[in-house]
């Protein structure tokens, strides 16, 4: 199978490349800048002035859309909430237009976040769960709407829905369990909300199934089976590292800290992989003990 990603040098972005790579595919790996991806070439794309190159459309089966610019580096300024947005929407757009027009593969497997529903405290989140209101769910709407405009062509479109990503060279672990180990990573904000969280393996395999799977159309929650209260995903972290973790944040010290941006730590998400387990898909870091201890080294 030959699969085309944006976003390959991101942390997901990795690891599906290494994952494809170690089953025999071959990746096309989309970048704005030249380099390599676990040893593969980039081809150099910027959507904001270029169309899809021909080199994301000859002979490829699948693309995989996971651009876009961290909403957790810096502050939300105008300038950064216009890039969140843009390197997202103006992305995805360049790559539905060019699936629609009926050329290339026939599967846009593309990103979104739990972000889209919303702050909604204790409500169980399957995916027919409508959108929520805020920054982050009116950038999601866009993205996915943007992605199933490719539908238009005749293409299998799923939406990965990913929560709080695991893993050990990128995103929270690296940053939580150094706060864990200084006895500082206790309940931010009360610690009562819910967080989405999964293991990048699961990430992985959640888009691999969407890729080779045509009864995974639509958007998928890409998180573990049960979300969990931060509170106690601070504990994990905790017995992880072998320390206490009981010193609070609370939420004005985040907001004054993000900005903004506290959100990202504040809202809950008490998603429901649905669409996941009636696929049948298995997980396996269904536990969170199990991945901090497999990812915190």
């Amino acid at each position: 199978m030959r699969v085309a990603i944006t976003g390959a040098s991101g942390l997901i972005g990795r690891h599906l490349t290494a994952a494809l790579i170690g089953r025999g595919d071959e990746v096309v790996p989309l970048s704005r800048s030249n380099g390599q991806v676990h040893g593969v070439p980039t081809v150099e794309w910027d959507p904001v002035f270029e169309d899809l190159p021909g080199a994301a459309m000859d002979g490829v089966d699948a693309i995989v859309n996971l651009a876009g610019a961290s909403v957790a580096e810096g502050r939300w300024t105008r300038e950064h909430r216009k890039l969140i947005h843009d390197s997202r929407v103006i992305t995805t757009t360049r790559i539905a237009d060019a699936l629609a027009a009926g050329d290339g593969p026939r599967v846009l497997v593309s990103g979104s976040a739990t972000g889209y529903y919303g702050n909604r405290g204790d409500e169980l989140l399957g995916e027919p769960a409508g959108p929520g209101t805020g920054f982050l769910s009116e950038v999601a709407v866009a993205w996915e709407a943007a992605a199933m405009a490719a539908s238009r062509g005749g293409v299998r479109v799923a939406v990965s829905r990913t929560g709080m990503v695991l893993a050990e060279d990128g995103g929270v672990i690296p940053r939580l369990a150094k706060l864990a180990r200084a006895g500082m990573a206790g309940p931010l904000a009360g610690g009562r909300q819910w967080v989405p969280w999964v293991d990048i393996a699961d990430v992985v395999g959640m888009i691999l199934a969407a890729v080779g799977d045509d009864a995974w159309e639509g958007p998928f929650n890409n998180v573990a089976p049960e979300p969990m209260r931060q509170a106690d995903v601070a504990k994990a972290f905790g017995r992880a590292v072998g320390r206490p973790a009981v010193m609070p944040t609370p939420a004005l010290a985040l907001k004054l800290t993000l900005g903004d941006a506290a959100v990202l730590v504040t809202d809950s998400h008490r998603t429901d992989p649905v669409v996941a387990r009636a696929r049948g898909y298995g997980w396996e870091y269904g536990d969170l003990d199990a991945s901090l201890g497999a990812r915190i080294p």
